[in-house]
């Protein structure tokens, strides 16, 4: 069969969609593109099964639609794949209403993602999309649906399609794939370099992605869409993690790595991780960053992991108030967060902080307590980079079902879901008030005593300081008053 897995061009006066795999989608005034492991994934089980796979990303290769076209019509595909999130849904169901048109063969097409893990039945009543895979290992779903040759009889739990002209469901998805049965990515199959510089994480170039679990051991965070995907954590082995580093360095000559994990795995399992890195002298010759939580490790652990080679750690801390942090069901203090910050970066780690603005029940007096913890960060040189976001409370979230049935929805045109408008109704007068406060962190960047921790940092690599800037410029443009 003829697989096409596909991002087709979003063209927007907004920026650039920032769209594969990524938990929170923005449009990006600085494009910057996320490597897409478990699309990835998908593609190199088809290969591996036999199967003709096209990878075809028009967002990271910047196509045009006239090119994105040509280039999918020329491929004839049988089965079409895309991944679509909230802000962008109603154009993919354009699209595939388009490539129906389009293609006179008529391939079944396949959406996949949070969304429409959480409202299926809204793309099949608005698009003519013939399946839709739910949860996070549609993967393993898209694998059995092909080799099924679409006898329903044959299909996992998850799927979603058409029979008849009715809409049909083979129930509630699973997640108890064995992560260790699923292949090494073929990066050349995916084109990998489309992604190896573009990357606002990468200090080193060429970078890549792997994915160490799926997806966080917390799980509870009532603002993640990926709890939409993902409910369960299961972990790969740690030595065999190892073994595609160390195989990525060889053959690819890849210097760093984010391990797009929701949480990186702790416990034994980031001990013989990281001793492992050592024994093989990997911490050498590559750099691993991670997402990871406060309250877990001490300073010892970030110590071990930077003698592994980790260098850089995202963090999400969302606010500096602990009632919100509570009703996010975070299970942090505010505490954990000064020090764990405060542990990562004297044991030698980039810490990278994210916070959200825009909660439903902050007021100004909130908000303030949240920048001048992000600017005391920033300036103690314990964050070393941070990142913004407008709350968004997305479709199959805890929050989403909250906040829409107390009406604090400002409107469900899916469209505005893209973190340029405040979505939730709050205390504040407008939703410049928010974007000023985030402008106020991004800011904290110039702070004197955060300036010379940078320097510190970086002290003779001047590329990073041209990069730094331009992402900060890229930042305040995004969250201007318009």
């Amino acid at each position: 069969m003829k697989v096409a897995i596909v991002y087709p061009p979003l063209k927007s006066d907004k920026g650039v969609a920032l769209l594969t795999q990524n938990r929170q989608f923005q449009w990006f005034s600085r494009p910057t593109y996320i490597f897409p492991v478990v699309p990835a994934t998908a593609a190199t089980m088809l290969k591996n099964a036999g199967h003709e796979v096209l990878f075809l990303d028009a967002i990271a290769a910047e196509m045009s639609v006239d090119e994105f076209e040509r280039k999918l019509i020329a491929f004839e595909p049988d089965l079409v794949v895309m991944e679509t999130k909230t802000p962008v849904v109603k154009r993919h169901w354009k699209w595939v209403a388009r490539m129906k048109e389009m293609l006179p063969y008529f391939p079944r097409i396949v959406l996949v993602g949070d969304h429409v893990t959480a409202m299926p039945e809204e793309s099949m009543e608005n698009s003519p999309v013939d399946f839709i895979l739910t949860g996070g290992d549609w993967d393993f779903l898209l694998e059995t649906l092909v080799r099924s040759n679409f006898d329903s009889s044959l299909f996992e739990t998850g799927v979603w399609y058409r029979e008849k002209g009715v809409v049909k469901s083979t129930g509630e998805f699973r997640l108890d794939h064995d992560l260790n049965s699923a292949p090494w990515i073929d990066r050349d199959l995916v084109n990998w370099k489309l992604y190896a510089k573009k990357n606002g994480n990468f200090k080193r170039t060429p970078g890549t992605y792997i994915m160490s679990g799926r997806d966080c051991w917390h799980a509870k965070c009532t603002f993640c869409s990926w709890t939409t995907l993902y409910p369960t954590y299961r972990t790969r082995d740690p030595i065999d993690v190892v073994d595609e580093i160390e195989m990525l360095v060889k053959k690819y000559g890849i210097k760093e790595i984010m391990d797009d994990s929701g949480s990186f795995p702790v416990g034994k399992w980031l001990e013989t991780f990281c001793n492992e890195m050592i024994r093989r002298k990997l911490n050498r010759k590559v750099r691993i960053d991670c997402n990871m939580r406060f309250g877990r490790l001490e300073y010892a652990d970030y110590r071990l992991m930077r003698r592994a080679g980790f260098r850089l750690v995202l963090f999400g801390v969302e606010s500096a108030n602990q009632s919100t942090l509570d009703r996010f069901v975070k299970a942090l203090k505010v505490e954990d967060v000064e020090n764990g910050a405060a542990w990562a970066s004297k044991a030698g780690l980039a810490v990278h902080l994210t916070f959200m603005f825009g909660h439903a029940w902050e007021g100004a007096g909130e908000i303030a307590n949240t920048v001048n913890l992000a600017r005391k960060l920033l300036a103690n040189g314990h964050a070393a980079t941070l990142q913004c976001t407008l709350t968004i409370p997305y479709p199959g979230t805890p929050l989403f079902k909250e906040l829409k049935e107390a009406d604090g929805l400002t409107t469900l045109d899916w469209d505005e879901y893209d973190q340029r408008t405040a979505i939730t109704k709050t205390p504040l007068a407008s939703e410049d008030d928010i974007k000023t406060a985030i402008r106020e962190v991004y800011r904290g960047f110039l702070q004197p005593r955060a300036i010379w921790h940078l320097f510190r940092r970086n002290l003779f690599d001047v590329s990073f300081y041209w990069r730094g800037l331009k992402y900060l410029k890229g930042h305040l443009t995004d969250f201007s008053n318009k």
